[in-house]
């Protein structure tokens, strides 16, 4: 809190929403992603926070792995990049199930604290995994990040009384209070109304979007998959969403105050993928496709996987694809450096409604 207070200081007495995100997420040593607290897991009495999808089931990466098979194949490439590897769950799943395929697997994370974790859980990938603490300059291979974009630094707008402000977090009475400022910046679409809106923009996110197509673009190519919650632009911005999507995650509790407890508790929000799509074409990418998670998973034949499965194991694996869970909420987008038929959007492409 020390650190937050001086940053506000420094800053002349307020500090955009996306600059206290970042300290509170990222400061070394001090921030939620980068401290030593438990985060991942199933049950809360473990101390975990959330769930992921890899946590949830193997089924999920293997599944996955055939999509990223292809894309290995397609760009002809033995690379995968992960960035935030949270457990290393993930990065086995898709070591086991692609095995030759892969000669190198490299994991970008600012989380030093997991690095360890991650390591004991590839010990039998030892010779293939690598970590980086910063982006190469060159990306040959394929990029997944599954609930990365996400924990991404968001800017906070607010509509007043017709009026657009920034919200951004100031010192009050000791503690943190949020404090709005008119401002020229604007949701990418109107807003329709005259109600009070809160909102999200994510400029951060694009730009991540379009250094990494220039570093998949510096090599042979490649390609990329992110798997998320959240909305294409129209709805993202529906008159009716006036909340905003910004949720906090501990102990398995979902609250909407990020200036409590800073540093203990995740800071997430939606994902606006109209906005990373056209980030991508800006950039030079093409969009292989987008989808919801459930089409995406069956496509790659996870239904087939479930089959063989135990009962207990295919009642885990529904919940990846249950409309209710993680289904119809989480979406997936592909990019690649030229356009191919990715198999995870043969059927129930929604391209058309980014």
């Amino acid at each position: 809190m020390a650190r937050v207070h001086g940053a506000i200081a420094q800053a002349g007495g307020w500090l955009a929403f996306d600059r206290f995100m970042a300290l509170a997420l990222y400061e070394p040593g001090l921030g939620y992603y980068a401290n030593a607290l438990q985060k991942f897991g199933s049950m809360p009495d473990s101390g975990s926070d959330f769930v992921t999808a890899p946590g949830l089931s193997p089924l999920f990466g293997h599944t996955l792995a055939v999509q990223l098979g292809q894309a290995l194949s397609q760009t002809g490439t033995h690379e995968v990049y992960e960035f935030g590897a949270g457990t290393g769950e993930l990065a086995l799943q898709l070591l086991d199930a692609l095995g030759g395929q892969v000669q190198r697997y490299t994991i970008i994370d600012l989380s030093g604290t997991l690095r360890a974790r991650q390591a004991q859980t590839l010990a039998a990938h030892a010779g293939k995994v690598r970590w980086l603490d910063a982006w190469p300059a060159v990306i040959e291979g394929v990029v997944v990040g599954n609930e990365v974009l996400d924990a991404m630094p968001v800017k906070l707008l607010v509509r007043k009384s017709g009026v657009w402000h920034e919200r951004g977090v100031a010192v009050a009475d000791g503690g943190l209070a949020g404090v709005d400022r008119p401002t020229g910046l604007r949701p990418p679409l109107a807003i329709d109304g005259d109600h009070d809106y809160l909102t999200e923009i994510h400029p951060q996110a694009e730009a991540f979007i379009a250094s990494l197509a220039d570093r998949l673009k510096a090599g042979r190519g490649g390609a990329a998959f992110f798997l998320d919650y959240g909305f294409p632009e129209a709805e993202y911005y529906h008159p009716q969403r006036h909340m905003g999507t910004l949720m906090c995650h501990r102990l398995h509790q979902a609250d909407g105050n990020p200036l409590d407890q800073v540093g203990l508790k995740d800071i997430t929000a939606h994902v606006n993928f109209t906005g990373l799509a056209l980030a991508a074409q800006n950039a030079g990418l093409s969009v292989l496709g987008y989808t919801c998670q459930a089409h995406f998973l069956f496509n790659l034949g996870l239904a087939q996987h479930m089959e063989n499965a135990s009962l207990q194991a295919r009642s885990q694996a529904a919940r990846l694809v249950n409309e209710h869970e993680m289904g119809e909420l989480f979406k997936v987008i592909g990019l690649a450096t030229r356009d191919w038929p990715a198999r995870g959007f043969a059927r129930g492409d929604r391209s058309h409604r980014l």
